[in-house]
């Protein structure tokens, strides 16, 4: 998963720390955008605690762990996303996105969303792909709700924000429901 086109202009690569000086650029340009749903937004504020953002899923990639991507429009970091939990063992993973305002609208998150979830289902054999996010959230909530997902819940004061406990909608797609909804059943006339 080095490379993919997303389309004519967007491609998905690796976010490796050697970008650390472009993805701190991007935190900062994106921040206000991104800041009141990613902690992250808030405490990466240079090349530094960027490199070492990024080192943190370098190593957790190295260890068959999570690992993390960015989104290019016009060769300009706009976004990524990441598996935020990856975990073989139970079969499960949890898909995380972000994308500056200026690059919404072109699809860019729900065509990334999917690459990674095929990639899970198919190379991987995940059986259980999760997605996180709060409530006020509409166009997380919309793109889970494009992709197929289940909503299962609330977790109630779950994510520490600003030192305050923040309610998560919990939403999931299930492999078996990731593979009919790519083939679906032939319909009779």
């Amino acid at each position: 998963m080095l490379r993919h086109r997303l389309t004519p202009n967007a491609d998905l690569r690796a976010l490796e720390p050697w970008l650390a000086a472009e993805f701190a650029a991007y935190v900062h340009r994106a921040r206000e955008h991104l800041a009141p749903w990613l902690p992250w937004a808030r405490t990466i504020v240079d090349e530094e605690t960027a490199r070492q953002f990024l080192q943190r899923y370098a190593d957790q990639q190295a260890a068959d762990g999570g690992r993390i991507q960015g989104i290019w429009l016009d060769d300009e970091l706009v976004g990524g996303t990441l598996f935020r939990i990856f975990d073989p063992r139970t079969s499960t993973c949890e898909i995380g996105v972000w994308l500056a305002r200026e690059a919404q609208g072109h699809g860019l998150i729900q065509r990334t969303a999917r690459l990674m979830i095929d990639w899970a289902v198919h190379e991987r054999g995940m059986n259980r792909v999760e997605w996180r996010t709060f409530p006020a959230n509409a166009r997380s909530i919309a793109v889970a709700q494009r992709l197929g997902m289940k909503r299962e819940g609330m977790l109630r004061e779950a994510f520490p924000m600003d030192g305050v406990g923040q309610d998560i909608e919990v939403w999931s797609i299930l492999a078996a429901e990731w593979r009919a909804a790519a083939n679906p059943p032939a319909t009779s006339r």
